[in-house]
């Protein structure tokens, strides 16, 4: 058959798909069923139970669920209180991942050990990259990494589902080899793709995860501190964000069904990779491009007031009405991953002389939450999420675009990996939820 062919008959008959497939609103209503697995308020529907993270968004006082100042917390550690404990030349990627995974902060002793682990175990299989990543280059690298994942239980004597120490230490070679399959992937589709030059560096075993990923990327493999530090941080905050986040949903679900590591694993990165979850930091940097190049001017308050009414009013950009990095489905007043980040990305613009760019960030962080206010009813507070700031420090540190959704799950993997222990641990049913059929 001929491709054309395939394509005329899908496109024709995708109408039948709209005519058949559509539920209203309202039954929605009459049933009582939360889109999304979200009430109106942006509540979730309770799906389990964990002791991995939390979310704090609200006070409840008399019955009333009061906005407050965002929290994120790692175990019984305060997010906030966890990046501001480490040194000034101290990473602390190594050390949030053993809390997550084991769920306590790890001593001396074990943390030398557990970053000495992952450094070991940043190797992939003989001529894994020439045979996986670079035979079949792709410039979408989520999905060079969900196959390379796929394949790397081929290399795996004990791949299928077994005891936890299996896993754990399945768990603890993929979060070493992230970086790896996301940078590699991404020189290889550079290399083929757009005629450039191809590095493949190993990684110093004695670096941490964020040095590692730095250095695999740039031809020189140099770095500084401050980059260095302030990508150790980005990976901190976006490494977990509780259980109802949709691609640690999907680990869980998949784990739940008795799936091997591998699968699971790709399943969580296919997940990330949708626009609604994994690439909202990329949408902020194309609606940055595109305010620069529509407003002359973009120091000028009044003129950035004036485009950012336009996004609302759907007259701009992507004509979405989306002000992107603005609001967040949890946090309300604030969300507490923005308010670190920013201290590391005002000291990189500065260091980067960024200054002008950074001033018009934070004009629009002041902006928008009064002019979103004023455009739509607003059942919690409107601020700036964590994307809105992660897409600017990421360009500051000269990484590609193609590489933002892989560098946030070189992040993920570790939340991801701590529910998949966990739903193994609780060892309970498969995760089943209910439809309701609608059928007349």
């Amino acid at each position: 058959m001929k491709p054309q062919v395939l394509e005329e008959y899908a496109a024709r008959q995708a109408a039948l798909c709209i005519q058949n497939d559509t539920i209203p609103d309202a039954l929605f209503r009459e049933y009582g069923v939360n889109r999304g697995l979200r009430d109106e308020n942006g509540v979730g529907v309770l799906t389990g139970l964990t002791k991995i993270s939390n979310i704090v968004s609200f006070r409840h006082d008399q019955g009333q669920r009061i906005p407050c100042e965002g929290e994120l917390w790692y175990r019984s550690c305060n997010v906030k209180d966890l990046v501001g404990s480490l040194g000034p030349q101290e990473f602390g990627f190594e050390k949030a991942a053993y809390l997550l995974l084991f769920g306590q902060l790890p001593s001396a002793e074990a943390l030398e050990e557990f970053a000495a682990l992952l450094g070991s175990c940043r190797t992939l299989p003989t001529n894994f990259t020439r045979d996986v990543i670079m035979k079949a280059p792709s410039h979408d690298i989520m999905n060079s990494m969900t196959r390379s994942v796929l394949t790397l239980a081929n290399y795996d004597d004990q791949a299928a589902p077994g005891s936890l120490d299996n896993s754990l230490r399945q768990c603890i070679r993929l979060i070493a080899e992230f970086p790896m399959l996301a940078v590699y992937g991404y020189h290889a589709y550079n290399h083929y793709e757009n005629d450039q030059s191809m590095y493949i560096h190993r990684p110093d075993p004695s670096l941490s995860t964020a040095e590692v990923f730095l250095q695999l990327l740039r031809p020189d493999k140099a770095y500084t501190p401050l980059e260095a530090k302030a990508l150790d941080t980005a990976l901190i905050l976006h490494m977990e964000h509780g259980g109802g986040n949709n691609s640690t949903f999907t680990t869980r679900v998949v784990t739940s069904s008795g799936a091997d590591t591998y699968a699971t694993t790709a399943a969580a990165l296919s997940s990330l990779k949708g626009p609604r979850h994994g690439g909202a930091n990329l949408k902020v940097m194309e609606m940055m491009r595109d305010l620069k190049t529509q407003v002359p001017d973009w120091s000028s308050r009044s003129a950035v007031e004036g485009y950012l009414r336009k996004l609302l009013n759907k007259e701009a950009f992507d004509r979405s009405g989306l002000i992107y990095g603005m609001g967040h489905a949890v946090y309300s007043i604030s969300d507490p991953r923005e308010q670190v980040l920013k201290a590391f990305v005002r000291d990189l613009a500065l260091d980067k002389g960024r200054e002008k760019d950074l001033a018009l960030y934070e004009t629009i962080e002041e902006l928008a939450p009064r002019l979103i206010a004023e455009s739509r009813p607003i059942y919690k507070g409107v601020s700036p999420n964590v994307d809105f700031y992660s897409g600017f420090l990421y360009e500051m540190l000269d990484i590609p675009l193609e590489l933002y959704t892989p560098l946030f799950a070189v992040a993920r993997i570790v939340g991801w990996s701590a529910h998949r222990l966990e739903e193994l641990v609780g060892a309970g049913k498969i995760i089943r939820p209910a439809y309701m059929s609608i059928l007349r």
